[in-house]
C-alpha cells in the first residue's frame, strides 16, 4: 500500500455523487486547489443520470493517477454509505477524507489537518468547525447568512477519549460534525468495519461517527477548513420537507442499542443513560405528547407573565 510521498501521507478523498452536476465541478476544483498535493480523489457514481457521470469521467481522464471515477455494478444507486465503502476499498491512502459532492474544501484543509493527525498517533480521527454556506448563490439576501459551526460540546483542540464524544452527540445532536471537516486514519475505519450500508441517505454520518467515537480517541480542532452548501435539494433539507426525521432518528437509535450491546458499551452508565433518555420519547409516545403539551403551555404562561411584568 502506498502511504507516503516525501514523508507525507497520501490522503484519499472520497466523494459520492448522485445527480449533482451543478455543484460537482466546483467540489472537484476545491480538491485540485489544495496546497497539500499528496492526495487522490475517488469520485463514486451512485447511479447519476443528470450529466454528473460525464463530469467525473472527464476529470478522471484529465488527471490520471490523481482522480478516479468509480460506479456500482450496472450503474446502481446503492446509497451514500455503500458508495463511501466502495471508495475506501478502491483507495490507497493512509488517511481518508470525505467531501460531499455539493460542498467544498478551503485550500488549506489538508495542509493543516494532515500534520495535526500525524502529531497525534493515538487519534483515529480529527474533525473541526464547518462553515454553513449560503452566499454561494450570489444573492444579496444570502450574503450575510454564512456562519461557522463551533458547537463542539467539548473543549476544542483536545484529544477526547471514548465514549465521551458519543455521549455528547446523544445529549445534543447538534454537536455531530460535518463530514467535510473530518480526516480519519484508514486503520480506524477498517477496525470498525467502515460505513453501514443499511443507512443509505439519512443518518449515515451519525452511524459512522458512532463507530469511530466509541472505539478511538478523536482530536477536536477549532479551525474551519470546509464549506457546507445550504440548498433545498440537500439530503438534510429533503428529510425536513418530507417529515422523515422522526422515523430516521428511531431507526438510528434502534441500531445503536444493538451496536452498544455488541460492543459491550452498555456497561458505561453515562453513555447508556444518554441513550435511554433519547429513546424515551419513542418508547413512551403518549406520555411524551403530554410532556410536550405541558411544556408548550408553560412557555405560553411564562411569556404572558413576562408581558404583564408579574
Amino acid at each position: 500500500m502506498e502511504s507516503k510521498s516525501n514523508h507525507r501521507p497520501l490522503v484519499s478523498i472520497i466523494t459520492p455523487f448522485l445527480n449533482t452536476a451543478r455543484f460537482l465541478e466546483e467540489c472537484i476544483e476545491s480538491v485540485i486547489h489544495q496546497t497539500y498535493d499528496n492526495w487522490e480523489l475517488l469520485l463514486v457514481d451512485d447511479g447519476s443520470s443528470d450529466g454528473s457521470s460525464e463530469i467525473a469521467r472527464n476529470y478522471a481522464a484529465n488527471y490520471p493517477g490523481k482522480i478516479y471515477w468509480l460506479e456500482h455494478e450496472n450503474h446502481q444507486n446503492r446509497g451514500a454509505s455503500a458508495s463511501r465503502n466502495l471508495g475506501i476499498q478502491s483507495s490507497k491512502g493512509e488517511y481518508i477524507a470525505f467531501l460531499d459532492s455539493d460542498d467544498i474544501y478551503l485550500p488549506a484543509k489538508l495542509d493543516v489537518q494532515v500534520p495535526l493527525l500525524t502529531a497525534h498517533p493515538e487519534a483515529g480521527m480529527l474533525y473541526a468547525s464547518t462553515e454553513y454556506w449560503y452566499s454561494w448563490t450570489g444573492q444579496p439576501q444570502d450574503v450575510q447568512k454564512d456562519w461557522v459551526w463551533e458547537h463542539f460540546g467539548v473543549q476544542p483542540d483536545t484529544l477526547i477519549r471514548p465514549p465521551q464524544l458519543l455521549t455528547t452527540f446523544l445529549r445534543d445532536g447538534g454537536t455531530v460534525p460535518c463530514m467535510g471537516s473530518v480526516l480519519v486514519r484508514r486503520q480506524a475505519i477498517e477496525s470498525v468495519g467502515g460505513w453501514e450500508n443499511v443507512f443509505k441517505y439519512i443518518y449515515t454520518d451519525q452511524v459512522f461517527h458512532t463507530k469511530i467515537c466509541l472505539n478511538w480517541p478523536v482530536l477536536v480542532c477549532s479551525g474551519c477548513w470546509d464549506r457546507y452548501r445550504q440548498h433545498p435539494d440537500s439530503s438534510c433539507h429533503m428529510v425536513e420537507k418530507t417529515n422523515k426525521a422522526y422515523v430516521a432518528r428511531y431507526n438510528y437509535l434502534t441500531w445503536l442499542e444493538k451496536y452498544l450491546t455488541e460492543q459491550q458499551a452498555h456497561t458505561n452508565t453515562e453513555l447508556w443513560e444518554a441513550y435511554k433518555n433519547e429513546m424515551w420519547p419513542f418508547r413512551h409516545q403518549y406520555l411524551n405528547k403530554i410532556v410536550v403539551f405541558k411544556n408548550r403551555v408553560l412557555k405560553r404562561v411564562r411569556k404572558k407573565l413576562d408581558l404583564l411584568k408579574i
